[in-house]
C-alpha cells in the first residue's frame, strides 16, 4: 500500500486546499495517473499516484485544508477496480499480485528503470518548455550529469540523472510544455549503451496530439478544466473551454486562465500585431517564437505599466570625486579583493543610504497595506543573449565595496553562462539599470514588481558647468528613479534622488557615515 501525500508546492508555500478528487475510493489508478488537485493562494497543484492499484481510501476530503507531507489517501497496490473500498479505520491490504509492469516500464536487461520526471523549479513557477536534450536515448548517463533543459519564465533549469545507467526512453519531446512531475524520460540503471534498447523519441511537439486526460471534470468535451480554472471562469462569467491551454494534454492553467482575462475585455491584440489574428509573413520576413523569457518580459513589464502609478523624476551627478579615487586606487583595490572597483558598487552603497532615509523606496503594497522592508537586496539589471535578468545582491547594507563588486560579477558570469537559479533571481527590494554600459543619455526605466523604484544610470559625458561662478568642464550623468506614486510621493522621491547625487558626488563621506 502505498501513501498519497501533500507535496513541496514551492518556497513560503506551507498549505493548500483539497480542490477536487478526480477518482472515487475503489476506483483502479495508473501510475503517474492525477488523483486529487490541490489548490494554494498562486496555482493549482495535480497529485498523481505513484504506482498502479486500486484508490483504497481518501482520507482528506474536499475543500479541507492540508500541510506540507499530509495524508491525503491511499493505493492498494494491484487490486482490481470492482473491489470495495476499504473501511476508513483499517484499510484492508490487497491480496492479488501486482500486476506485471507494461513494457515501456519494463526494467532494463541489466537493471531496474528509474523515472525522471520534472523537477520544482522555484516558487510560482508551475510549467516550463523542454528546450534542449543534451543526451539521446542509448547514451550512456553519469548520476548528477545533466539529461536536459527546461526553459521556464525566468531562468532555465538543468535536470540531472539521478543515478549511473543509460538514457533508455524518452518521452517528451523539444519545444513541448511540462508541468512539475511530469514524466519526461527513463533510465536503465547499470546497463551499458549496447545492452539497453532505446524507445523512439517522441514526435516534435507541433505534430503530437496528445490524448485528453480521462478525469471526472471536462468542459463540453475539451482537456479537462482545474478547479482554479473553473472559479476564474465563474467569477468573469465566461465559458472554461474557449480558454486555451497550454498545460499537459491541452489543459489550461491557472496562468492561462488569468492571460485570457487579461485579453478579453478590450481583445488585446497578441504582442507585436495589431489584431488578435497574426498576419501573413513576407518573404523578406521571417516568424521566430518568443522564447518563455522574452514573452515574461514583455507580460511583466507591461503589467508594471499597467498596475502601478509609475512616475520619473531626474537629476545629474558630478562624476569627478568618485572617477578620481578609482583611478587612485583601482589597482591596489583589485589586487587586494581580486575584484575590479567599478562604479557599480558605489550606486548600490549610495543607494541603500537613500532607501534608509526613505523607507517607501523600500516598499511594497499588498493590497491595502504597504509592507517596509528592513533589509536591503538590490537587483542589478543583466542583458543577456536570451534576454534582460535581473538578478539580486543580498544585504548590500552589510557588504563592502568589495563584496557587492564580488557579487555582481559573480551574478553576471551566472547571467552570461544561463546558470541563474530561482534563488538568484527572488526577493529584490529596488533594482539598479545601467543602460550607460550601451550608450544611453537618458532613459525612464520600468518597475520591476512589486518594488516601488528602479534606478537607471546612464552614460558619463563631458559637459560644461558652471562651478562656483566660473564654467568648468566635468563628467556629468543623468540620473533617473521611476517610482511607484501609490507608495513614494513626489517629495520623496526627489529627495531620494538628491541624496543619491549627494553620495556619489562625496564618496567619502558616505563611506565615512559622515
Amino acid at each position: 500500500m502505498t501513501d498519497i501525500t501533500v507535496p513541496t508546492l514551492g518556497e513560503s508555500v506551507t498549505e493548500a486546499t483539497v480542490g477536487q478528487w478526480l477518482k472515487s475510493a475503489g476506483d483502479a489508478v495508473s501510475k503517474d495517473e492525477v488523483v486529487v488537485e490541490l489548490e494554494t493562494d498562486k496555482v493549482s497543484v495535480e497529485v498523481s499516484a505513484t504506482e498502479d492499484g486500486v484508490l483504497s481510501e481518501i482520507v482528506a476530503a474536499e475543500g479541507e485544508t492540508v500541510g506540507i507531507g499530509a495524508l491525503l489517501g491511499k493505493v492498494t497496490a494491484g487490486g482490481a477496480a470492482s473491489a470495495p473500498a476499504a473501511s476508513e479505520d483499517k484499510p484492508a491490504e490487497s491480496k492479488d499480485k501486482p500486476s506485471e509492469p507494461a513494457a515501456s516500464e519494463a526494467p532494463a536487461a541489466s537493471g531496474d528503470s528509474i523515472d525522471v520526471s520534472v523537477p520544482v523549479m522555484g516558487e510560482s513557477v508551475t510549467e516550463g518548455t523542454l528546450s534542449t536534450w543534451l543526451k539521446k536515448p542509448g547514451d550512456k548517463v553519469a548520476k548528477d550529469e545533466t539529461l536536459v533543459e527546461i526553459e521556464t519564465d525566468k531562468v532555465a533549469v538543468e535536470v540531472p540523472s539521478p543515478v549511473d545507467g543509460v538514457l533508455s526512453e524518452v518521452l517528451v519531446a523539444e519545444g513541448e510544455t511540462v508541468e512539475i512531475g511530469t514524466l519526461i524520460a527513463r533510465i536503465s540503471v547499470g546497463a551499458s549503451a549496447e545492452a539497453a534498447a532505446p524507445a523512439p523519441a517522441p514526435a516534435k511537439a507541433e505534430t503530437s496530439t496528445p490524448a485528453p486526460a480521462q478525469t471526472s471534470s471536462k468542459a463540453s468535451g475539451d482537456a479537462p478544466v482545474s478547479p482554479a480554472v473553473r472559479r476564474i471562469a465563474a467569477e468573469n462569467n465566461i465559458d472554461p473551454s474557449k480558454i486555451p491551454g497550454s498545460g499537459k494534454d491541452g489543459r489550461a492553467t491557472k496562468g492561462d486562465a488569468l492571460s485570457y482575462m487579461e485579453k478579453k475585455p478590450m481583445d488585446k491584440p497578441a504582442v507585436g500585431t495589431t489584431s488578435g489574428i497574426p498576419r501573413a509573413v513576407g518573404p523578406r520576413e521571417e516568424r521566430v517564437k518568443m522564447t518563455r523569457l522574452r514573452q515574461t518580459i514583455a507580460r511583466r513589464l507591461k503589467e508594471a505599466q499597467e498596475n502601478a502609478a509609475m512616475l520619473t523624476t531626474f537629476n545629474d551627478v558630478d562624476m569627478t570625486n568618485i572617477m578620481a579615487m578609482r583611478t587612485q586606487y583601482k589597482d591596489s583595490f583589485e589586487k587586494r579583493h581580486g575584484v575590479k572597483l567599478g562604479f557599480m558598487s558605489f550606486f548600490v552603497k549610495a543607494c541603500v543610504n537613500a532607501r534608509q532615509e526613505i523607507p517607501a523606496v523600500n516598499a511594497e503594497i499588498d493590497g491595502t497595506d504597504i509592507i517596509y522592508k528592513n533589509f536591503y537586496d538590490i537587483g542589478v539589471a543583466v542583458g543577456t543573449e536570451k534576454g534582460l535578468v535581473v538578478p539580486v545582491v543580498r544585504d548590500c547594507d552589510a557588504l563592502s565595496l568589495a563584496g557587492i563588486e564580488g557579487a555582481i560579477s559573480d551574478l553576471g558570469k551566472k547571467a552570461r553562462d544561463g546558470a541563474l537559479t530561482m534563488a538568484d533571481l527572488q526577493g529584490g527590494t529596488f533594482t539598479i539599470s545601467n543602460g550607460g554600459v550601451y550608450g544611453s543619455m537618458m532613459s525612464t526605466p520600468i518597475l520591476n514588481p512589486p518594488q516601488s523604484g528602479v534606478l537607471g544610470m546612464h552614460r558619463i559625458e563631458q559637459r560644461p558647468m558652471a562651478i562656483n561662478g566660473e564654467v568648468k568642464i566635468r563628467p556629468m550623468m543623468y540620473l533617473a528613479l521611476s517610482y511607484d506614486h501609490r507608495i513614494v510621493d513626489g517629495k520623496e522621491a526627489v529627495t531620494f534622488l538628491v541624496r543619491v547625487k549627494e553620495a556619489l558626488e562625496n564618496p567619502e563621506r558616505m563611506l565615512l557615515g559622515v
